[in-house]
């Protein structure tokens, strides 16, 4: 760090600030310097880099691996089994490149843009569903359930067998203290889920994109093109963490961009009110909310394969390093007022969704989807408020996640 924080201001480098006020953490880190050495709350070392550049720079570096197996100190992140653990946040060239291309053609914008109308149903019958009472979760009631249905729509999950994602994903991203068993419980119901789930559509497949995706891992090679293309297939590691990475990040990030966004739009009425006016100008209105208070505080970890300078700091290869995406879409040199919520910025460039050939494979759905569902918010409710203080609502307490638990309104 090259400069200590004044001492009339919390310290940024306190791991409690980065859950419990951290854009006020980040602001002092960017001062502070751009690389800072911190222990994060999960106890783990890490570099943090603060600053745009650097952070953009840094996620497209290809020194800077994804793969565990780089970790110097034996990471491990959330342990899983090789059965989910087999998925695209984990790789590196060849084998992302390989796999990314193999499920990218579901996420192209043409293909969501199909899903559109269907995805507006299913926002509607949600709001149906609660519209008379005056009163909601919003999380619970609806930011939650409308990716849950989408992604399992999506991958031909049978609504039988559409089961609490949501506790599993809190299980892995906040883990309750009082329940270390919890997090090895949930991994073990997601992997019976998903391997049940694949051999009953190897079986009798479907209409979608598991369907497609066991396909493309059965279908045997051939030289001549007219099968699968040696070298250009999954493992069955690969299926299943492939399966339970877009079920996981798809809902993950959508449901906190759309809460966050909701927040955002009740604590600017401005805002509000001109989008319920213009609904046209809510494709650029949700990349800034994506920028302004985005689901994902950090990109993931990343190991150096040799050793290598950020920001005039010298990191030593195997090291963690922590990409801020957060503290990067809050840079004053990139984003000029950066803490005001701004739908016609000029948002090109920013972060929320990654950079590089690691960018979000399901970032076209995750727009979408949000778009939709805020839209679909705001027009049936104008008289849309909280129902308990602003300083009341919780936070999920995670530097992996940014959410709320819970976003009580009525109308």
């Amino acid at each position: 760090m090259q400069k200590t924080p004044t001492s009339d201001r919390p310290d940024p480098l306190d791991p409690t600030m980065l859950l419990d006020d951290p854009y006020a953490a980040y602001e002092g880190l960017r001062e502070a310097g751009p690389v800072h050495r911190i222990t994060g709350p999960d106890g783990q070392p890490a570099w943090l880099v603060t600053r745009y550049a650097d952070v953009r720079s840094g996620l497209a570096d290809p020194r800077l691996a994804l793969d565990k197996r780089n970790s110097s100190n034996g990471y491990r992140g959330f342990s899983l089994p090789p059965a989910l653990d087999a998925n695209l946040l984990n790789m590196d060239p060849p084998d992302h490149t390989r796999v990314r291309r193999l499920v990218v053609k579901a996420f192209t914008p043409g293909r969501v843009e199909k899903l559109r109308a269907p995805v507006a149903k299913v926002a509607q019958d949600l709001l149906d569903a609660v519209e008379a009472k005056g009163t909601a979760d919003l999380i619970a009631d609806f930011a939650g359930p409308l990716p849950i249905i989408v992604i399992c729509d999506l991958l031909g999950v049978p609504e039988t067998d559409r089961h609490d994602f949501r506790s599993w994903t809190d299980a892995l991203i906040t883990p309750d203290p009082s329940r270390p068993e919890a997090m090895k419980e949930a991994i073990g119901a997601m992997l019976r889920f998903f391997t049940g789930l694949i051999a009953t559509k190897r079986a009798e497949p479907g209409d979608d994109l598991l369907s497609d995706l066991i396909a493309v891992r059965d279908e045997p090679d051939d030289e001549s093109g007219a099968g699968g293309v040696a070298g250009d297939r999954l493992s069955e590691d690969e299926l299943t963490s492939l399966a339970f990475l877009i079920l996981f990040a798809g809902y993950e990030n959508t449901v906190h961009l759309i809460g966050n966004a909701v927040l955002g739009l009740l604590d600017h009425p401005d805002v509000l009110a001109e989008l319920r006016a213009d609904p046209g100008l809510m494709p650029g209105a949700v990349e800034e909310f994506a920028r302004y208070d985005g689901p994902a505080p950090l990109a993931i970890r990343r190991f150096p394969v040799e050793d290598v300078e950020i920001g005039g700091v010298r990191i030593p290869a195997g090291e963690s390093v922590l990409l801020s995406l957060a503290s990067a879409n809050r840079d004053p040199e990139r984003f000029p007022e950066p803490a005001t919520l701004d739908p016609h910025r000029d948002i090109f460039g920013h972060l929320a969704l990654g950079h590089g050939i690691h960018y979000c494979l399901g970032a076209p759905l995750a727009r979408m989807e949000t778009q939709t569902a805020l839209n679909a918010v705001i027009q049936r409710f104008p008289g849309l408020r909280l129902t308990v203080p602003r300083a009341e609502l919780r936070w999920r307490r995670s530097i992996r996640a940014r959410g709320l638990i819970s976003l009580p309104v009525a109308w």
